[in-house]
């Protein structure tokens, strides 16, 4: 095993321990495998994503390009809030068309993160599902991104929109401040599914290893309670552990990074790739 995946395995062993307490409820729903392009998302391993950073098409391309060639990556989330042009939906679909090509059938989500979620972005609700509801009829998104805290009507459409093009969507809300209480995240989870969300998406700030440690009990029992695939994690140092320790929990889909990282906490994609491989073949070679 290489020496830098070792204190990430030790630090996610306690929590993998810990399942203990979550498995005594023998009855689970099946996960539902989201099918996007080739890759399987609900099966196997947590599949990694990254993130551009680049404000201009020129970066944004080269990263898609390194996330193309590296075999860590497995979906490349172009996050539209830090383009210049990230209103402009023409430059913006002539830009995804390149990236389809560029990523050579790995999946493309499209994100507008807004300020209030820990993006870079500012629309109105209308403006904001104006946006994408262009780039999905232009037809080169995989995977969008919609914030659950959008008005609900704008949701619903963009839901049928998305579904229409054959894009997926995860409905997604993200508390920087801290780790809601238990039934508050298992309430805004269920309410992304109710909403139509293909994955159930949820970022929470802990202040300690308790509110990890809650965030993993609340993963788990979302887990029980619903087939679709999950995309959960604490962020910063602290919650770490969370992006390590989604398939004994649950959370089918984690963030690394590759260069500049897109949210605090996040671990370099291939270290994250081959942590999360090992965790998987221990899996396997126990069942």
């Amino acid at each position: 095993m290489p020496l830098k995946l070792r204190p990430l395995l030790l630090a996610a062993l306690p929590f993998a321990l810990c399942a203990g307490w979550a498995l005594s409820t023998p009855v689970q729903a099946a996960t539902q495998v989201v099918q996007v392009r080739d890759l399987p998302i609900g099966a196997g391993r947590p599949k990694v994503i990254v993130s551009t950073s680049g404000k201009t098409a020129e970066q944004v391309l080269e990263q898609g390009h390194a996330a193309a060639g590296s075999t860590a990556v497995d979906i490349l989330e172009l996050r539209l809030d830090l383009l210049t042009f990230a209103t402009d939906a023409d430059q913006v679909a002539a830009l995804g068309r390149q990236l389809v090509q560029a990523l050579g059938g790995k999946p493309l989500l499209l994100t507008f993160r807004s300020k209030r979620e820990g993006g870079a972005g500012e629309l109105d609700d209308a403006a904001y599902a104006a946006l994408y509801g262009k780039l999905l009829q232009a037809g080169f998104a995989d995977l969008i991104d919609v914030e659950m805290r959008r008005d609900e009507r704008s949701i619903k459409a963009l839901v049928v929109e998305a579904h229409k093009t054959g894009a997926k969507v995860i409905l997604s809300s993200h508390d920087f401040q801290g780790t809601p209480s238990n039934a508050d995240m298992l309430k805004r989870l269920q309410r992304q599914q109710a909403l139509g969300a293909d994955i159930l998406k949820l970022a929470v700030m802990p202040h300690d290893g308790g509110d990890v440690a809650r965030l993993l009990q609340v993963t788990w029992n979302m887990h029980e309670r619903s087939p679709r695939p999950l995309l959960i994690m604490a962020m910063g140092g602290t919650g770490t552990v969370s992006r390590l320790a989604g398939e004994t929990f649950g959370s089918a889909l984690t963030f690394g990074s590759q260069g500049q990282a897109s949210a605090p906490g996040q671990i370099e994609a291939d270290v994250l790739h081959q942590t999360l491989e090992a965790l998987h073949q221990a899996r396997q070679s126990s069942s």
